[in-house]
């Protein structure tokens, strides 16, 4: 049997096998959608009209919203005679004021503003109705959000590419806004307005079995030959749900996309400087089983970006501070760290549903599921990679300048360019150093690498952004 035919029958079981109740979602929310079927749940969305109350008095903001939520999911299991029904309620809290969807872009700009004084608090309450076995359960999750400051330029531009008036908080991490966000302490997905960490548990009292949510890597393992290698770089056993030949292709799916969102720098010196440093590179990296791919975004953010399979994109910001060859090599030496330890395809796996991946991977996906799903993996890899894991990259990084012939104390230099640059204007939305570790640490990493002595200095931060 074909594998395009093994998965179409396997997903099909794994859907209807185990949904005797049908599952119907209170809402009009795009996103909650999109939510369900990424994690392959079928449903009907059944819209409910009940006028949400945002107003506390003696209730606290988590009685509030499992409120809204229950209501809305009662509206709607009057309109369905069984099933199950799953209403979400989701508003933002700062300072004691809520927030919920802006009634207009104004309104919208004023809470951008707002939210990148100081933290916020996002909630989402959860009802789940049970008409068969006349059960109803409520729960509340709450995440709390860092956000950057926007000018209003910035807040005008995104409000062009993004739907913002129907989002609570006026802001959808899980597209173009995850680039104001600093980082989040919780749930990500509760942000997007639907945890689902919770709602699995809350269905399963249900009696509806979504075995699918933790068999998914058996699945792929059966379809896509999810294999355990042994990486050089790691020094660990690894799994991997797909091989160097689908990795490739999920990588070069999102760069298609980022080539229809992002312009690519026009002056083909620059581009030519980056792909004959990024060769150099490239044959001394520790990865042969992919060719990598190297070029320039015209963005004047100081960021560059690995995407599975080898594809290497560089902000022209970057080149604009490097001060000469030898910190550009060290720059796209990190992100050839990050391809060969595979931190892009392990991040996808652990955040991104099991569908995204599947049509990431397709040979010939459909257009506009494609462009979602890669805008979700790269929306994904720009919220940035485990602290653990860039410091590595960092490693590898001073290593592989080094093997390339070029001077591996380029990379301090940088990094302390870097430094000087953070401490002048604030962080954009991109910026490189937005996810990565404090600079005296990642210098002292590459200190080590190189045999260098370390100073007091290069453990300055350390345990503070071991707090963060």
């Amino acid at each position: 049997m074909p594998n395009s035919l093994f998965l179409l029958n396997t997903q099909s079981a794994i859907r209807y096998t185990h949904y005797e109740n049908m599952i119907y979602l209170a809402s009009t929310s795009a996103a909650r959608k999109k939510l369900l079927r990424m994690c392959g749940i079928r449903f009907k969305a059944v819209p409910s009209r009940i006028r949400e109350q945002h107003k506390v008095s003696r209730a606290s903001y988590a009685a509030l919203v499992r409120r809204n939520a229950l209501l809305k999911a009662r509206a709607a299991a009057q309109k369905v005679k069984t099933g199950i029904i799953i209403g979400a309620d989701t508003v933002s809290v700062q300072d004691g004021r809520i927030f919920g969807k802006p009634k207009n872009l104004r309104q919208a700009r004023a809470m951008l503003k707002r939210f990148a004084q100081k933290p916020q608090w996002v909630y989402t309450g959860l009802a789940v109705i049970d008409k068969k076995r006349n059960k109803t359960l409520l729960a509340c999750e709450k995440t709390k959000v860092y956000m950057d400051t926007l000018t209003d330029k910035e807040i005008s531009a995104y409000f062009k590419k993004a739907s913002v008036l129907d989002k609570a908080g006026s802001f959808d991490i899980q597209g173009r806004g995850a680039l104001c966000i600093r980082r989040i302490e919780g749930c990500f997905y509760n942000v997007v307005g639907l945890p689902l960490a919770k709602l699995y548990r809350m269905l399963a009292q249900c009696g509806v079995s979504l075995f699918c949510l933790l068999c998914a890597c058996g699945i792929v393992t059966a379809l896509s030959g999810c294999t355990t290698e042994y990486n050089i770089v790691t020094g660990k056993e690894e799994t991997y749900w797909y091989s160097s030949e689908k990795e490739v292709q999920m990588g070069r799916s999102v760069a298609n996309q980022i080539e229809k969102e992002y312009k690519l720098a026009d002056d083909p010196l620059i581009q030519k400087r980056v792909q004959d440093i990024g060769k150099k590179i490239a044959a001394v990296a520790d990865r042969k089983d992919i060719d990598y791919a190297f070029k320039v975004l015209d963005d004047d953010e100081v960021n560059a970006v690995s995407l599975p399979g080898g594809f290497i994109y560089v902000f022209k910001g970057v080149l604009d501070k490097v001060r000469n060859d030898d910190e550009l090599a060290a720059v796209l030496a990190h992100e050839v760290g990050h391809v060969v330890a595979r931190h892009s395809i392990k991040k996808l796996q652990a955040m991104t549903g099991y569908s995204v991946l599947m049509i990431l991977a397709s040979q010939a996906p459909q257009g506009a599921d494609v462009a979602n799903a890669a805008e979700a993996a790269f929306v994904t890899i720009l919220l940035g990679y485990a602290r653990d894991d860039e410091l590595l990259a960092d490693q590898l990084g001073a290593r592989y300048t080094k093997a390339a012939g070029y001077n591996p104390a380029a990379m301090i230099s940088f990094l302390q360019t870097l430094e000087d640059v953070n401490r002048r204007k604030p962080l954009r939305p991109k910026s490189y150093l937005k996810t990565h570790p404090y600079v005296p640490d990642r210098i002292r990493v590459v200190k080590q690498e190189l045999g260098e002595k370390i100073d007091f200095t290069d453990y300055i931060n350390i345990e503070q952004e071991k707090k963060l």
